[in-house]
């Protein structure tokens, strides 16, 4: 039954991106058609064609490879232009080469009346929304999903009743860099510990202060390091008095909202706080929808603190594929270990159903969201180097009407390919990365 479980919670999330894809692309399909573009195919995947029917102008299909998609538009290249400003039939060297083959096979694509249907002449604005509307699409399914999770099924929050004691107090440096889980007989023993408080108490007290709220009971155990402090528990029907003595070690900043504070490069703030070693039970609360719209802010402000320290972030990756170095929990990972996480999820027993089928709908949701920021990257061949791109067209004639000058053109993607095929190259290079410390070293989330 659980490797049953495991194999839905796969198919659930790999449907869900499949779907997203699809959505993607439709985001591109649905303004460039409106806009008088001629669209040739849309695709889901790559490769070799499985499944493909022609409604219209427009060949919809499915290919072999689930690692995208694509919609192919007529005239995404505009004509070459010499130094004179007309067509220059001819070039030389390799990169110019590329980029006459690649405008040729554009070409060849044309047909009678296709001269007011050519992506290169639409308007910059309407160039945007074609191509803002993929990753667009991304963001509006991140947000129906996390909203479906946060409304419909609500936000894990922790309650005051005790889920695990810790043995031993390991410093949280100590753990990011060696990725210890034992106790070592040199680690102290937890206060949690020492006090007998068990999985499944109550904490109903404080240094005589009532408690109902966890996070609230955090703060004064990180206030308290050092002093023995009185706590009360319910057992059952049994009401328990003892002490505890929260010792001082590293502990993550928190903040307003009661998260870990994190650097410039993602990583949580450290400070020396009061630990006692244990953790609390969670439950569903649904939430207001007014909480949706802030916690996806919160979400793209993360996965954007990832992209922007990419390359550092790939690194470490790398580094605890062929080390023993543990994988950052909050780093990037592949879509073997987003299925993998799925998976796990699913077939956890001691989770209830609909907080597995909550967080499988919320990792969809979330993979939508670093699809939209990742797509925005300014550089070819991702929508964002095709926004980027018209942007600075519309710079360079405003520029050019302004001072009175000719008008320059259209900005000449084809020009870029080298640079397109090395940005291609270097992501599938990132992906097989991904993918193989997946398999190697997979992140753990669960402990």
């Amino acid at each position: 039954m659980t490797v049953l479980l495991f194999i839905l919670g796969v198919l659930f999330v790999a449907v869900g991106i499949a779907v997203s894809i699809a959505l993607h692309e439709v985001g591109h399909l649905v303004p460039a058609k409106l806009f008088g573009v001629r669209v040739t195919q849309y695709m889901v995947g790559f490769g070799k064609t499985l499944f493909s029917r022609r409604k219209g102008e427009t060949e919809y299909g499915l290919k072999a490879i689930p690692a995208g998609g694509y919609v192919s538009m007529i005239g995404m290249y505009p004509p070459a232009k010499g130094g004179d400003g007309q067509v220059r039939k001819s070039s030389t060297g390799l990169f110019q080469q590329l980029a006459e083959d690649a405008r040729t096979a554009d070409a060849e694509r044309l047909q009678p009346g296709d001269d007011n249907r050519l992506f290169y002449k639409l308007p910059v604005y309407k160039r945007v929304i074609v191509m803002l509307g993929g990753p667009f699409m991304n963001l509006v399914i991140g947000v129906v999903l996390l909203g479906i999770v946060m409304v419909g099924f609500g936000t894990a929050q922790p309650t005051t009743t005790i889920a695990q004691v810790s043995k031993c107090v390991v410093p949280a440096s100590q753990q990011a860099e060696t990725g210890q889980t034992d106790c070592l007989p040199s680690d102290p023993e937890a206060p949690a510990t020492a006090a007998g408080i068990r999985p499944g108490d109550t904490v109903t007290e404080f240094d005589g202060k009532p408690v109902t709220d966890w996070y609230e009971l955090t703060r004064w155990i990180r206030d308290a390091a050092g002093q023995q402090t009185p706590i009360v528990l319910e057992r059952g029907n049994e009401t328990i008095s003892t002490t505890i003595t929260p010792i001082l070690t590293e502990r993550p900043v928190l903040g307003a909202d009661n998260q870990a504070v994190l650097d410039a490069n993602g990583d949580p703030v450290m400070e020396q706080a009061g630990f006692v070693g244990m953790g609390s039970t969670t439950e569903l609360t649904p939430q207001p929808v007014t909480e949706v719209l802030p916690a996806v802010g919160e979400n793209l402000q993360a996965i954007t603190g990832v992209v922007l320290n990419l390359p550092q972030r790939l690194a470490d990756v790398a580094e605890a594929a062929f080390s023993d170095a543990p994988r950052d929990p909050n780093g990037p990972m592949s879509v073997v270990g987003v299925g993998r996480i799925a998976g796990e999820i699913t077939a956890m027993d001691e989770i209830p159903m609909d907080a597995r089928i909550a967080s499988l709908i919320g990792l969809v949701g979330s993979v939508n969201l670093a699809l939209f920021v990742f797509n925005l990257i300014p550089l070819l061949p991702l929508d964002g180097g095709h926004i980027a791109g018209a942007l600075w067209e519309a710079v360079r004639r405003n520029v050019a009407k302004l001072f009175r000058r000719p008008d320059p053109g259209p900005v000449d993607i084809a020009r870029l390919l080298p640079l397109t095929y090395a940005v291609a190259i270097l992501m599938l290079g990132m992906g097989a990365l991904l993918i193989y410390a997946d398999i190697v070293k997979p992140v753990n989330i669960f402990g």
